[in-house]
């Protein structure tokens, strides 16, 4: 065979074996069918950033997480679920893997912000020093061009900052600044979307997949907001709230 006509073979073989795939995600995305893991990053041993106050960055993804989990059922989604309910400190790949073998529809991963260190300044809490930055808030969406469903992961990502932004949130845009451990490409300037394709539990997730860095939790002020219930509510409504309407776009494709 030609290597020409072998070449355009194998791409009409991939097209064919890709379509079904990305068929039966958009058919599955029916409220009272699709399987939505929401994902508390990190764990109670590996927590993540620290906050101003000292508090472990897994504790306010675990309750962030659970309110999504509880407005996504409130919204029409029975089968949202917390992917790793016993905190087991799972990798970033272990966790697309769940998700994998869980079937789930979507994937929505649950963080909270830091900066880099050299913005850090020191206070004293309870007699204890610990580390801050005022200098930056808000909250921050992520997701992969490595992942298989990119371009309704990044759909889904622009709905989310566009209820966050309407429920009077505003993002930030530290992870976008020209210096190392940052040089997020924002791909959406208005509403806080930025491309980060080295992040495994995006990449290696088989259906579309957010990652929701929900505020800054060494800014001193911003702590606060984030540890109250109105803060979070507001977070996990309008997760929902964008999942619902990503999802009958999905539907009418």
């Amino acid at each position: 065979m030609r290597p020409v006509l072998a070449t355009l073979l194998l791409c009409v073989f991939l097209a064919a074996s890709a379509a079904p795939a990305a068929d039966a995600a958009r058919a599955s995305c029916a409220k009272a069918s699709l399987a939505i893991a929401v994902d508390a990053g990190h764990g109670p041993k590996v927590p993540g950033a620290t906050s101003a106050r000292g508090a472990p960055e897994y504790d306010f993804n675990l309750r962030l997480a659970r309110d999504v989990v509880a407005a996504l059922a409130a919204a029409g989604f029975p089968k949202a679920f917390l992917l790793d309910p016993k905190g087991s400190d799972l990798p970033p790949a272990a966790r697309a893997a769940r998700a994998n073998t869980a079937k789930a529809g979507l994937l929505v991963s649950i963080h909270h912000d830091s900066v880099q260190p050299q913005f850090l300044e020191t206070w004293s809490v309870d007699g204890r020093n610990r580390r801050y930055c005022d200098r930056y808030a808000g909250y921050s969406l992520f997701f992969s061009t490595r992942n298989a469903f990119a371009g309704q992961s990044l759909a889904l990502a622009k709905e989310i900052g566009r209820e966050l932004t309407a429920a009077g949130l505003a993002f930030t845009r530290h992870h976008a600044a020209d210096l190392p451990g940052e040089r997020r490409e924002l791909v959406d300037d208005a509403v806080g979307v930025y491309r980060y394709d080295g992040l495994a539990v995006l990449a290696g997730a088989h259906m579309p997949a957010v990652l929701v860095e929900a505020g800054v939790i060494v800014n001193r002020d911003e702590e606060i907001a984030l540890s109250g219930p109105q803060r979070r509510q507001k977070t996990a409504q309008a997760i929902a709230r964008a999942v619902a309407v990503w999802c009958d776009g999905e539907k009418g494709r």
